[in-house]
């Protein structure tokens, strides 16, 4: 248990999860290498304080008691970006921004790998039995709104299971950074996103996790059930299970998606 003898810190006043989130006593941020995904989750922007989880349908949920800030970021208009969507919505919004459009691509539940140039040249998908048959069209369009379009089908027809198979194993506490994710692997599963570490003296660590969930919502950041340590969370790659606000992983499996290992 982390002993403090000073509130944990949440600055409201700022507006990224960085700047927001002050380590408890005797930590500090890790230093995230420039321009990586793990610095672009370090200082993803927020909505204001007191800012409500909304649903697809802009609806706030039920619950407004699981989460202590909310990732400035839309969720969409359809019932599609889930928990491991958003962990993709993610990456793919930072590989738009620093536009390295050729690494943008997932692979499906159905194994096949669709990526955002075959999209953009016209190839399109239908259903077909089990599976998802790709149509080329010959239409070109390499906007942001088809770049959005595309998301929509990943988040479709991708999941956990598919996040699962295309990731690699943390093995070592020492290796956990932002930007991998705890993941069960199912129909449903779940899937959590480390956005923010900090580390004491002692080499010990400490992590800020988000998550969307079902139905689609808000990208925010946990609330931990364990107030004295909220919202910052321990994590031990080797724990038979982790709770988190709405979620018990069990066992405990923190992964990174492959091609950023």
């Amino acid at each position: 248990m982390i002993e403090t003898t000073v509130p944990l810190i949440i600055d409201e006043s700022k507006a990224t999860i960085r700047t927001r989130f002050t380590p408890p006593k005797g930590y500090i941020w890790m230093k995230e290498e420039a321009g990586s995904f793990s610095e672009y989750l370090n200082y993803f922007p927020l909505h204001p304080p007191n800012f409500p989880v909304r649903d697809f349908k802009a609806v706030p949920i039920p619950r407004q008691n699981n989460h202590v800030a909310i990732l400035k970021i839309d969720v969409g208009d359809k019932d599609l970006q889930q928990c491991a969507d958003a962990w993709m919505r993610l990456y793919g919004e930072y590989l738009w921004s620093k536009k390295r459009f050729d690494e943008i691509g997932f692979e499906l539940t159905s194994g096949q790998f669709f990526s955002w140039n075959d999209y953009k040249n016209g190839t399109r998908t239908k259903e077909v039995g089990k599976r998802v048959r790709f149509i080329k069209t010959g239409k070109v369009d390499d906007s942001y709104e088809t770049f959005r379009e595309y998301l929509n089908i990943i988040f479709r027809y991708a999941g956990t299971i598919s996040l699962d198979r295309e990731s690699v194993p943390v093995l070592k506490n020492s290796e956990i950074k932002s930007g991998d994710y705890l993941i069960k692997p199912g129909s449903p599963g779940h899937s959590v996103i480390i956005v923010g570490v900090a580390r004491n003296n002692a080499g010990k660590r400490l992590y800020l996790l988000a998550e969307s969930f079902m139905p689609a919502q808000d990208i925010h950041i946990l609330r931990n059930p364990d107030a004295k340590l909220s919202p910052w969370y321990e994590l031990d790659v080797n724990a038979p299970q982790t709770v988190t606000a709405k979620y018990i992983f069990k066992p405990t499996s923190i992964k990174r998606f492959q091609k950023l290992k």
